[in-house]
């Protein structure tokens, strides 16, 4: 299971039996196509989570070069021909089974898979809903869509790696800081995080345990988290779980 860096901060994962490959939300086909070439495998597989075009930019040409056998959101504008996924289905690829599951918040029609094992472990690819110490910004979902696929995800095995598509764990922990500054374990994660980031590598994948550990936005029932909300936006209901993940998304919007 490999990040391949594209773009300035996203990562295309790769998953690979030593012959064929599956990749999720390639949106650069060079990255896919450079790592194909130097391990010498097949391309069968384009898992895609949603239809901004970081994620789904390199389909196309995959598609055509590879003949890869395209999955994508049934409810999102995902470049044809690709088979429709909805909540709960299940596929198979290189061996392993996938589960499809609804998870809408950053677009409206956000999957996510899960696999229960892949190399001794659970898998999560999420996409842009669950991000290390954060969660996506609103554009198509609500609040409420949010909170529901965030506590979905949640409650998902402790061991459950947390494979979403960007680098952007040290700016989430800063701010999840902000949010709890008194939490060892969120000081512990952020400098193991600063710690492989200067070392050249990245912070993923995290696990769920480690999410709920650290990440304010999976914490909305938390007492720390919910005092936090309402000390910034005093009209928060902290008895809401929705209105305490809506203000601290927009105070995410807003944090530098």
């Amino acid at each position: 299971m490999l990040p391949l860096p594209a773009f300035s901060d996203n990562y295309i994962w790769m998953v690979h039996d030593g012959r064929d490959a599956l990749v999720v939300d390639p949106g650069d086909a060079a990255p896919v196509q450079q790592a194909l070439r130097s391990m010498q495998l097949s391309l069968r597989t384009i898992l895609v989570t949603h239809h901004h075009g970081d994620h789904t930019g390199g389909v196309a040409e995959l598609r055509e070069r590879w003949g890869a056998r395209v999955f994508g959101p049934a409810r999102e504008a995902i470049p044809e021909p690709f088979t429709a996924l909805h909540d709960g289905e299940q596929l198979q690829a290189l061996g392993l089974r996938f589960t499809v599951l609804d998870v809408p918040g950053h677009t409206a029609g956000h999957i996510a898979y899960y696999c229960a094992s892949l190399d001794g472990a659970p898998v999560l690819f999420c996409g842009d809903t669950l991000f290390s110490g954060g969660c996506g910004r609103l554009f198509e979902g609500t609040p409420a869509q949010m909170h529901a696929s965030l506590s979905r995800l949640a409650a998902l095995p402790d061991d459950t790696r947390v494979c979403c598509a960007h680098e952007y764990t040290l700016a989430n922990l800063a701010f999840a800081q902000a949010v709890e500054p008194d939490n060892r374990a969120l000081a512990d994660y952020l400098a193991h995080c600063r710690q492989l980031r200067r070392a050249g590598q990245p912070t993923l994948p995290s696990t769920m345990a480690i999410e709920r550990a650290v990440n304010p936005f999976v914490r909305t029932a938390e007492i720390s988290v919910r005092q936090a909300a309402q000390a910034h936006a005093p009209d928060t209901d902290p008895q809401d779980p929705v209105a305490v993940l809506a203000t601290l998304r927009q105070w995410k919007n807003d944090f530098r």
